[in-house]
């Protein structure tokens, strides 16, 4: 199945029924009055968050959604039948968008979650409405209200824990391969992954999910390469997991290049816990491992881990690390703010 994360889609809610303008005429009922029934209600265009879909592929070959439009009122007193409405299903963390493909109008961050984002017409009052004791054989009725027509963006964004970022050919591929049942594509080449992998890692009895997206080139904040598209996947990660390689003679300045990018990014993915560490160990020997972890450290002023994906050294130690600072940042997010009152 081909991964698709952003959708440009078009929707209009279903259109109001107009009312009827009807007279009750039966025998020997002289003065039978208005029986004029309401238009029916348009339907509604609703976007919902369901389980087993993890991309927008589908509004690849869809891209209009019309809900239907309410019947017109009949005699006899009888209103019409409301349009059905018409749910739009994406996968678990969603964002519906704007035309400006900047305003969030929903985010749907778990299973179930519904939004309405184009209500239908309420339908016309049939000829019925309008009587009264002045007007007893009204001969109007409203029309329906029209249905909403407008444009959204659908943008997925992965819900997964840990995130990995680094330049391209840095080993995220394989880590993610040595550590879960995931298998993305490896070879010996830049862009070897051209969209997002999820992968689920255990450690010491626990679980959790971790996204390896495209590599990084400098430059990426400003359209470069293909990484900075993905970049809003590990926006709901709590932790990042920052992957050198130890073999590259400019180890300082892959690190910054990453934090550079991270930083035009905006928003608080810069800010996000991150841990650093050194892969492709297997390929040094204790002298230049050292000399490469001194260099790192230097350069990011944070402890650097080495690890190999390929041997798995180190790599379980890493994996604890990263479940430690997701459990850290989950129990963050369940603690009631300070300005919150005790609730038993």
């Amino acid at each position: 199945m081909k991964f698709l994360d952003l959708a440009k889609v078009y929707i209009r809610s279903g259109s109001g029924g107009a009312g009827s303008v009807s007279f009750r005429r039966e025998k020997y009922i002289e003065y039978g009055g208005p029986d004029g029934g309401d238009g029916g209600r348009g339907g509604d265009v609703v976007v919902e968050a369901v389980d087993g879909l993890n991309t927008l592929i589908d509004f690849r070959y869809q891209q209009h959604f019309f809900a239907k439009n309410g019947q017109h009122g009949m005699g006899q007193n009888r209103t019409g039948r409301s349009g059905e409405d018409i749910v739009l299903k994406v996968p678990v963390g969603t964002e519906v968008l704007d035309e400006d493909e900047e305003t969030v109008i929903a985010d749907l961050t778990e299973v179930g979650q519904r939004v309405k984002i184009a209500t239908g017409g309420n339908g016309g009052f049939g000829n019925l409405h309008f009587k009264s004791s002045t007007n007893q054989a009204p001969r109007r009725a409203n029309p329906g209200q029209p249905g909403i027509e407008r444009t959204i963006w659908l943008r997925l964004k992965l819900i997964a824990d840990a995130g990995l970022l680094g330049l391209p050919n840095a080993g995220k591929s394989t880590f993610l391969a040595a550590t879960s049942n995931a298998r993305p594509k490896i070879a010996d080449y830049p862009f070897t992954t051209m969209h997002p992998n999820l992968g689920v890692v255990g450690v010491d009895g626990k679980e959790f999910v971790i996204a390896d997206i495209p590599g990084l080139i400098e430059g990426a904040s400003e359209g470069k390469g293909i990484g900075d598209r993905f970049l809003g996947h590990v926006e709901r990660c709590a932790v990042l997991l920052h992957l050198l390689d130890g073999t590259s003679e400019t180890i300082a300045d892959d690190y910054q290049t990453i934090i550079t990018e991270l930083e035009n990014y905006g928003g608080d993915l810069a800010a996000k816990p991150r841990i650093t560490a050194l892969n492709k160990i297997d390929a040094l020997d204790d002298e230049e491992r050292e000399a490469a972890r001194f260099a790192l450290e230097k350069a990011s002023g944070r402890r650097v881990y080495l690890m190999s994906g390929v041997s798995k050294e180190g790599v379980q130690n890493v994996l604890r690390v990263l479940q430690a600072e997701i459990a850290e940042g989950r129990q963050a997010e369940q603690a009631p703010a300070e300005d919150e009152p005790w609730r038993p």
